[in-house]
């Protein structure tokens, strides 16, 4: 007996061994992606993603309902052994959320109570973990570079979500920190959309100057500071609007392949990661502002059944107009012209049952957002798009997703709803709205926080060494 002892602590020890030799960063067995969380058994489902493989059930770090995750002790203990604090401090959020998934925990939220809804997928772990965020996270933004290509972006155009998160966190953020040692993650704060604004050869489609500028401030910030060589890049995190942003991140290999990407243009089929990169909603605010856009009629007075307005063009368009273009069915309004200027564009929005929202040149639209503001039923036409917050929220229940193959069989789809679920569907959009909303100042689960905890869920999937 005793020699079978030694054998086991020897199997030990090279284990430990073994794990001791693993990268300097480490993706949790137990993805706390809430995509992957099925509200009906708590396991990791796959959803079409790399599934990590691993039960939150069976997961050591789930402690008993009515005690803390890490008492001061462990904590003691923890520190002793070199485990950084903000790691120490990610355990406990871990924990946090599976005890709430566990439990079914609904606590109080900042800005109003927390009604399970149907519009997420797990209701109890995303209010867990937004409220860990809201209390716990910390970012260090690199204050080096000048304005235009760091620090400011585009706040009035198709890239409005791009200039608007930088310029909320330029502003001051209560996530941020002055402590490096203190965040959880480190913004890279420059604007790509800005890059071809002025340093890109208008017509050239040549992205290497947008390709060095980024190499360039990478090297200037993993020389002065140690966090981007200590993680390679895996706690760092860059956020761009435009199109071209994917193939710029492309300027380092451990911003590609490490750093939480932040994109509009999140096309799963050219290298954008789920588990990893974050999509950001593409919205077009003209005049900066939100006024006018929010609201529409009632579900039983829209008289219009289908819309859309937009150029013919990109890959899925085509196929669109081919089958619905304007003339072709009384029901289905698709045309290239919008209706009398855009104030008549989103009149024709708040009186529509659904609202058609093809991908364009890439796989993103700004009518999804649209749709939602309008609160009309969006309808996603798009491949391999890979939608906003869609970790956490139940895009099935507000939304209706056609594939390509099924645009000559369009209307029969949507007819075949019925009336009573496309009311609920309506009123869902209804409370989904607060998710898209752009305020200033930001409020609790607007469109920044989302977008911030959806950067936060990544941040809780990795642990640096």
């Amino acid at each position: 007996m005793e020699g079978v002892h030694k054998i086991s602590w020897s199997l030990a020890l090279v284990l430990v061994l073994i794990i001791a030799s693993f990268s300097i960063f480490d993706t949790y067995h137990v993805n706390l992606l809430l995509s992957h969380i099925s509200p009906q058994s708590h396991t990791i489902s796959n959803y079409g993603f790399p599934s990590p493989g691993s039960s939150l059930v069976d997961s050591s770090a789930v402690v008993p309902h009515n005690r803390s995750p890490v008492n001061e002790e462990q904590k003691q203990n923890q520190e002793r052994r070199g485990i950084p604090k903000v790691e120490i401090d990610l355990r406990r959020a871990r924990a946090s959320i599976r005890r709430a998934i566990l439990h079914g925990e609904q606590k109080g939220e900042p800005g109003g109570h927390n009604p399970t809804s149907d519009i997420y997928k797990n209701a109890p772990a995303f209010h867990q973990s937004y409220r860990e965020m809201w209390k716990r996270f910390k970012i260090f933004l690199y204050r080096d570079g000048e304005p235009p290509l760091v620090h400011i972006g585009p706040c009035k155009n198709i890239y409005t979500t791009e200039g608007r998160f930088i310029d909320e966190l330029e502003l001051g953020s209560r996530f941020l920190t002055s402590n490096p040692e203190d965040a959880h993650l480190y913004f890279l704060p420059f604007s790509v959309t800005l890059m071809v604004t002025y340093i890109y050869k208008p017509y050239s489609y040549d992205l290497k100057p947008l390709q060095r500028f980024i190499a360039d401030y990478i090297h200037v910030v993993s020389n002065k500071y140690p966090f981007w060589n200590r993680s390679q890049g895996a706690d760092h995190f860059m956020l761009s609007c435009h199109d071209w942003a994917p193939i710029a991140s492309k300027a380092n290999p451990l911003l590609y392949n490490n750093s939480i990407r932040v994109l509009c243009n999140a096309n799963a089929s050219e290298g954008f990661n789920p588990t990893k990169d974050v999509t950001l909603p593409e919205m077009n605010l003209i005049t900066g502002k939100m006024t006018g856009l929010v609201g529409g009629l009632p579900a039983q007075n829209r008289s219009i059944f289908a819309f859309f307005a937009g150029g013919n063009h990109g890959p899925v368009r085509p196929i669109l107009f081919k089958h619905w273009k304007e003339g072709t069915d009384s029901d289905m309004h698709v045309t290239e012209r919008v209706p009398r200027g855009l104030s008549y564009y989103y009149d024709f929005m708040k009186k529509s049952k659904y609202c058609l929202c093809p991908s364009g040149y890439e796989v993103a639209s700004p009518r999804i957002v649209e749709a939602i503001y309008s609160e009309c039923v969006p309808v996603i036409i798009s491949q391999n798009y890979v939608l906003p917050f869609s970790e956490v929220l139940n895009w099935t229940s507000f939304s209706v997703q056609v594939p390509l193959s099924e645009i000559p069989n369009l209307k029969a789809i949507l007819q075949s709803i019925p009336v009573n679920k496309y009311v609920q569907m309506q009123r869902r959009v209804k409370q989904v709205q607060k998710h898209f909303i752009i305020n200033q100042p930001p409020k609790p689960q607007d469109m920044f926080h989302m977008i911030l905890h959806s950067i936060w869920l990544r941040r809780l999937n990795i642990q640096i060494r």
